[in-house]
């Protein structure tokens, strides 16, 4: 293929991820993005550049967990340049970035140029990205994604052991989904995708990886050891047994499928109400999930076994990437998030592309260009739900209306407008729904004091002790709120709890 016809494929692909998201531009601060970037003093100035390789990613006020310099950095960097327009704006371009390297790695891999072109504008359309790239924090996701395909082409295209560790390890340091390169680079040798590389070789790819991931554990153990215990799963988690946790995940796996293979209804939110606890094996929602399982994993080896190499590969890079957030090894904090399914995707993409590649461009064309279509209006319409907290607190109610988040963040907007009373009444809905989620119920609990009703307090913190008995963090962290606002008395009922019993 010539320079001109691949920077024709480059530029088609690039233009439908900047036009789906263009209007991401007037999109302000949203949710996370308040406490992580907004409010987040740590970022805020040009010593972050360094520092935030210290530090964790989220910040000491708001309990400082997981590790993602990389990711703070690139915020640092953007508050020295501009508002929240320039910060959406290089969510933009970094999906746009990867949607271009997602045709070239299918071009390379296929063959063919109608497959790069089709798996690329896919992606770059994809309504299940609008979270990842409309949303500030989701730039985690973009740049362990862009680092994690760099790394896994370079090894399975290129053969360059030094340059894929050189891209895996800025994929480590935005988010810890980037795990997964060893084994999709294990799975392309097995698949006979790309070079497969003698067994001198793979041996020096695996001390790479060794090396390079100790290294990585070691510097994230070191900053994240000393951090105040905290509740880190999903709330659905919380309290349950390691066979509910398995079966809940599983049933989860309807979730990805649908959101992976027709995105309709988006949720920002898939928290308890909304997706509840699997108890049982006979639970129909695990055999669903377990259906979906089942039938990825055959799809996957029906296509190895007719020899579709790149189809199989995709498939397998599809569960691959799932793992790190399935909740199957280990509890994780949440159960279902669509930015999750950014890298995911990228298997998705690729395995339809290898699919198709041989079909003519007549007989798919009008399909396609269809499906593309209703794809980038659906992203399209879904940018704005993430414009800031009220537009994501609307969006929520009216696509989750059984979440316990709809009730917490109404509490936030009434004790903007000082109503404390009707605060505390939502934070007591919330609860009722999930009585799971801890900072709620400090924050509860401290509208409670303000309001003279210590029983109401108590009856919040109560419930706190059963899920975290010796947590002092949630009570140092509301502490330190009560006396950033000059309110001592309640400041001190929280630090007296907080002291080991």
């Amino acid at each position: 293929m010539n320079t001109a016809r691949r920077w024709h494929l480059y530029s088609a692909v690039a233009a439908c991820a900047v036009a789906v998201y263009l209007s991401a531009l007037s999109n302000g601060f949203a949710l996370d993005d308040v406490p992580i970037v907004a409010a987040n003093p740590q970022v805020h100035g040009w010593s972050a550049l360094w520092r935030a390789f210290g530090e964790a990613y989220w910040p000491r006020s708001a309990g400082p967990t997981l590790y993602r310099p990389l990711v703070i950095a690139s915020y640092a960097l953007d508050w020295q340049i501009g508002g929240a327009a320039w910060f959406h704006l290089v969510n933009v371009i970094l999906h746009a970035g990867v949607s271009v390297i997602v045709a070239e790695v299918v071009r390379r891999w296929s063959g063919s140029l109608g497959a790069a072109l089709l798996a690329g504008t896919l992606f770059a359309v994809h309504p299940v990205h609008v979270e990842a790239v409309a949303n500030v924090v989701g730039r985690a996701e973009l740049m362990a994604a862009l680092f994690a395909i760099l790394s896994v082409f370079l090894a399975l295209e290129r053969d360059r052991p030094g340059w894929s560790l050189a891209a895996w390890a800025p994929g480590l340091l935005s988010k810890e989904t980037a795990v997964v390169v060893p084994a999709i680079v294990a799975a392309g040798w097995i698949f006979g995708v790309g070079r497969r590389p003698s067994r001198s070789r793979v041996l020096l790819y695996s001390a790479g990886w060794l090396v390079l991931g100790s290294a990585y554990l070691i510097v994230r153990w070191g900053v994240l050891h000393s951090a105040p215990r905290q509740v880190l799963v999903a709330p659905v988690f919380v309290g349950a047994s390691p066979l509910a946790v398995r079966l809940t995940a599983v049933s989860a796996f309807t979730d990805f499928v649908r959101l992976l293979v027709f995105p309709l209804k988006l949720r920002a939110d898939y928290s308890p109400g909304e997706r509840t606890l699997v108890t049982s094996p006979l639970d129909v929602r695990f055999a669903l999930g377990l259906i979906c399982l089942l039938v990825w994993a055959a799809l996957t080896i029906w296509a190895w076994r007719r020899g579709r190499r790149v189809e199989a590969f995709g498939l397998c890079w599809v569960a691959l990437a799932l793992l790190p957030v399935a909740n199957l090894f280990f509890p994780v904090g949440i159960l279902v998030a669509e930015r999750t399914l950014y890298l995911p995707s990228v298997g998705l993409v690729l395995a339809v592309a290898a699919r198709v590649k041989d079909v003519s461009a007549r007989s798919l064309g009008g399909f396609a260009v269809l499906v593309l279509l209703a794809c980038g209006v659906r992203a399209g319409m879904r940018v704005p739900v993430w414009h800031d907290t009220r537009s994501l607190a609307q969006s929520v109610r009216r696509d989750s209306p059984r979440s316990y988040l709809n009730p917490l963040m109404m509490a936030g907007t009434y004790l903007a407008r000082q109503q404390p009373d009707s605060a505390l009444e939502s934070i007591q809905a919330s609860v009722r729904i999930s009585d799971h989620f801890p900072k709620a119920l400090v924050l509860g609990a401290d509208i409670a004091f303000r309001l003279g009703r210590p029983e109401a307090a108590d009856s919040l913190l109560g419930r706190l002790e059963r899920i975290c008995s010796r947590c002092p963090f949630y009570y140092q962290y509301e502490a330190r709120t009560a006396l950033s606002r000059g309110d001592t008395t309640v400041a001190d009922s929280f630090l007296v709890r907080a002291v080991p019993r």
